[in-house]
């Protein structure tokens, strides 16, 4: 009888283990080929499952089937041994053990470590090495030397299929020397590691443990995408028919065209030509890591967009990636990319958006299957979703990583970058230049000093150059603001805002006021409604969801355009990168990178010869929890201190951030405490772990051999979240009360196929529907979350789903979501 992987719930075919592994390793190789480490990726797909050779596998896997007798000596209660029938240490023990012996410094040992590492990982995410419960020590050597009894591994060798065990020993064992599969692996730690005197600083011990992730990235794919496309076979079909790289000259020739359409109607668009012209010119360049400076409104999207294609193709990438900060602009860029290169006729789509976080954090069976990795040509997410792929624990995130080699990755305003997670971003981005062929774009009016951090040592990004020729003379140009700061010692109360905001909306037309929080949004909102015609009055925030702001955005540019009078009051959604053109703008104090991206929704398209954005600091604004605006107002209120003609200017944005660099600098290896209470970062557990009294690196490195991974891998995954306070998405079903319908499916529909109780499980569908979702989902804090949950506002489509869906009584059509019931609608649940 053959031994088993899998079963196929719809028709009980059974995927032998051998099928499994062989298929794994295949997808693994060829993943693992993007850092030239083709046989790496197949020995870990040959072995990962090589566990589930043992008989007490087999017993369990036929039992789930009904296949053993419950009263048989075999039987094995599946439901309660799920997950604890090991199958990932005999790969783990068999591949370490064939390594460990190369090699007189520790060669083969450290080989084999991260190999071993990876398999026994790839169910729980990566674990760590040395434990961050001191008293656990080195949990690594602990899982390598699991007893026979728990771990199987002879047993495993015995069962094993003749061609696995003989394509493992053509990979794993020579005659004479080292094998290939080593020299091929240690040839890419040297590069890593450079000399003894650096193996084990900060930054090339963080790169050796990305490169582990990187790996442990290429299995996670790989297995997830074999077990899924058996258990969906068309999956299987649909990935074969668009494995291709994609023909970037079908996407240039249509972005080309359609930039051909575009006419000279004022100087501003002069500027804009050329600055995209620079960008095409210099796509024909090395990799490496570029800075794209220009003003907002200077057309960042399309020029971005001209060097990503000419540059991938020039490189031959796989992948264009938009890594965008928030998602109420996804869309628009989305929308404005698909517009350039999509076509109707095409087979597959150029464009994927993934910026949701709906998928629940302990994913089920269904969610593992559905999952989306990235395999698009465009794919436009959020920075959230890039450090997630980067740094986030277990393997829903992490099995993206992969993706991001041989890739152009264009960063929108990078300089929303969160501060804690900015040596871990320039480690990570440097390893993807260097290691991965991938070129990053680094886009802003506002450029961070990312390579000029006061501790270089923990690291820094290495910038190749500047695509746009003279930055200075730039900004000279596109200048049609001025700020203007109107701080009083004693603040501004609600109503002098208010009579602001009317005076500007009544002398110019329109008039956008940014807040920082989502109270003095609605404050305002309400303390106009009464005064002017209520069409022209607006609120934004993320307690909407992104349909909402959709439909509201085209209202608001849609009077714009027609010179109708719009009022908006929004939370700081709205500056960055979102195309509005406000006569006026107020801006609640904040960092001065926020008051220049604020300036960018005023006289945008340069209609007047100058505006004015105004800058007030509010008498009662509840901030003090949000430490970068907070120390963003007091670095500004120095900046603006300091006699700059213009706060606008390259150089005053520079001794902004000179200063908040400075004062930040301890902030930004992401300081936590581990599960000792130490004071530590995460950069410290993702790299040396000096501190860590198990660590026998220094001692290693005094000897002249190679150090070893010790990192606490698990311990950082859990601690890490790409934003300080995790948030929860919450599915609603938003109808457009003026009988808007963006978009078939409704909300309703997509509600309905995740909470449909059908016992035959569509993946495609259910896999259609989370994507859908993301433009009706609204993320909250835990706090929101828990109060939703205690007045049951909120239901969960399935019974352990993780995802949840609003009761549309606590949804309004003014604000969004809500903790209180706002309206009367039927109560709807699954």
């Amino acid at each position: 009888m053959p031994l088993v992987a899998h079963y196929r719930d719809t028709d009980l075919q059974l995927q032998t283990v051998a099928q499994h592994l062989s298929e794994t390793g295949e997808l693994c190789s060829e993943f693992a080929k993007k850092i030239n480490l083709e046989q790496t990726g197949l020995i870990l797909g040959l072995l990962h499952d090589f566990g589930k050779y043992s008989q007490a596998f087999q017993n369990y896997i036929q039992s789930a089937q009904g296949l053993i007798d419950p009263d048989d000596v075999c039987f094995i209660d599946a439901k309660a041994n799920k997950g604890k029938i090991d199958h990932a240490t005999a790969g783990a023990q068999y591949i370490y053990e064939a390594l460990k012996k190369y090699g007189g410094q520790g060669q083969g040992d450290l080989c084999g470590q991260i190999l071993a590492l990876c398999i026994a990982s790839h169910h729980s995410g990566l674990i760590d090495v040395l434990s961050a419960d001191f008293n656990k020590g080195n949990i690594f050597n602990s899982r390598i030397q699991k007893s026979e009894d728990k771990a199987h591994l002879q047993e495993c060798r015995n069962n094993a299929d003749p061609e696995i065990i003989h394509r493992v020993n053509e990979l794993l064992i020579t005659s004479e020397g080292a094998p290939k599969l080593l020299d091929e692996f240690f040839q890419k730690i040297k590069s890593i590691l450079g000399s003894p005197k650096t193996a084990n600083s900060t930054i090339n011990s963080f790169k050796l443990g990305f490169l582990t992730r990187f790996l442990f990235s290429c299995l996670i794919d790989a297995d997830r995408l074999n077990s899924a496309e058996f258990s969906e076979p068309r999956r299987l079909q649909e990935r074969l028919s668009r494995s291709i790289k994609p023909d970037w000259n079908i996407a240039i020739t249509r972005l080309e065209n359609k930039l051909a359409t575009f006419n000279i109607r004022n100087p501003i668009d002069t500027i804009r030509r050329n600055i995209s012209l620079d960008c095409l010119n210099k796509a024909q360049e090395k990799q490496g890591i570029y800075s794209l400076t220009v003003p907002t409104g200077g057309g960042k999207t399309y020029a971005s967009l001209r060097y990503a294609l000419h540059h991938a193709k020039k490189h031959q990438c796989e992948h264009i990636f938009y890594i965008i900060p928030f998602t109420s602009i996804i869309e628009q860029n989305a929308q404005v990319i698909r517009e350039a290169i999509e076509h109707p006729d095409d087979i597959h789509p150029w464009v994927l958006e993934h910026h949701s976080s709906i998928e629940p954090e302990h994913q089920t069976w269904q969610s593992k299957i559905c999952a989306e990795n990235w395999d698009t040509p465009i794919v436009i997410t959020t920075m959230v979703q890039f450090l997630e792929a980067l740094f986030s624990g277990g393997t829903k995130s992490a099995r993206r990583l992969h993706q991001l080699a041989n890739s152009v990755l264009i960063f929108d305003e990078i300089q929303t970058l969160p501060i804690n997670c900015t040596h871990l971003f320039c480690n990570a981005l440097n390893f993807l230049v260097e290691q991965a062929n991938s070129t990053a774009l680094l886009c802003t009016a506002t450029q961070p000093l990312l390579n000029q951090l006061d501790n270089s040592e923990k690291g820094q990004l290495k910038i190749t150059g500047e695509l746009v020729s003279n930055v200075g003379a730039l900004f000279d140009d596109l200048k049609r603001v001025h700020i203007k700061n109107c701080c009083k010692p004693l603040g501004w109360s609600l109503d002098e805002i208010t009579d602001l905001a009317i005076e500007q909306f009544e002398s110019t037309g329109s008039c956008l006021t940014i807040v920082n929080t989502k109270q003095w949004a609605q404050d305002l909102y309400f303390a106009c409604q009464n005064k002017m015609d209520a069409d022209a009055l607006f609120h934004l925030s993320t307690n909407q969801c992104s349909a909402h702001r959709k439909i509201i955005l085209a209202k608001i540019r849609q009077r714009l355009e027609n010179h109708q009078p719009v009022m908006c009051f929004s939370t700081q959604l709205i500056e960055a990168g979102v195309d509005v053109d406000f006569a006026s703008v107020i801006r609640f104090l904040a960092g001065l990178d926020s008051i220049a991206q604020a300036a960018g929704r005023c006289n945008r398209n340069g209609k007047k010869s100058t505006a004015t954005v105004f800058v007030v600091n509010p008498d009662n604004e509840n901030t003090k929890m949000l430490t970068d605006i907070e120390k963003g107002k007091r670095i500004t209120e120095r900046v603006m201190n300091e006699g700059f003609d213009d706060l606008l200017d390259p150089k005053a944005m520079a001794q902004y951030f000179y200063y908040y660099f400075f004062q930040r600098s301890e902030d930004m290896d992401y300081p936590c405490k581990d599960s000792q209470k130490n004071t530590t970062s995460l950069l410290a557990l993702l790299s040396n772990n000096k501190l860590h009294p198990c660590s026998l690196n220094k001692h290693r490195i005094e000897q002249h051999n190679l150090p070893r991974l010790e990192q606490s891998f698990m311990e950082a995954g859990n601690i890490f979240k790409a934003i300080d306070a995790p948030t929860q998405a919450i599915i609603v079903d938003y109808q457009s009360s003026d009988g808007h319908v963006d978009a078939q499916p409704t909300a309703k529909d997509i509600i309905n196929t995740l909470c449909s109780k059908d016992k035959k499980f569509d993946a495609e569908s259910y896999f259609q529907a989370l994507k859908q979702a993301q433009k009706y989902s609204v993320n909250v804090f835990p706090n929101v979350f828990e109060k939703l949950l205690k007045t049951q506002a909120i239901y969960e489509t399935q019974p352990g789903s993780g995802i949840y869906c609003l009761n549309e009584q606590y949804y309004d059509d003014a604000f969004g979501l809500s903790t209180e019931i706002v309206n009367s609608s039927n109560f709807y649940s699954c």
